[in-house]
């Protein structure tokens, strides 16, 4: 892999972190835990970027993360919504 699209990959990476972070956030949390809490989940939504997942397919994920591995009721809108957004970036 090249230089740029090395750096492409690495924003990428940061803008989905970010909006994760700061949109997502389906714990609440952003203000009181660690700015690493959701980076977990960055390289598979990075993954599902780069093979040209569709917003469903980001949600669906979104939305298992939520209701499997956090035990939370999960909200499939705010994860639809939150996929679209991903996908806006790239």
């Amino acid at each position: 892999m090249n230089n740029i699209s090395t750096a492409r990959n690495f924003a990428l990476c940061q803008k989905i972190d970010d909006i994760l972070w700061f949109d997502w956030d389906p714990l609440g949390i952003n203000d009181i835990a660690p700015r690493d809490e959701y980076q977990s989940y960055v390289i598979d939504i990075f993954e599902l970027v780069k093979a040209k997942a569709d917003r469903q397919t980001i949600a669906e994920h979104l939305y298992k993360i939520e209701t499997n591995n956090m035990a939370i009721g999960g909200n499939f809108e705010k994860c639809l919504t939150i996929a679209e957004k991903i996908l806006k970036v790239e």
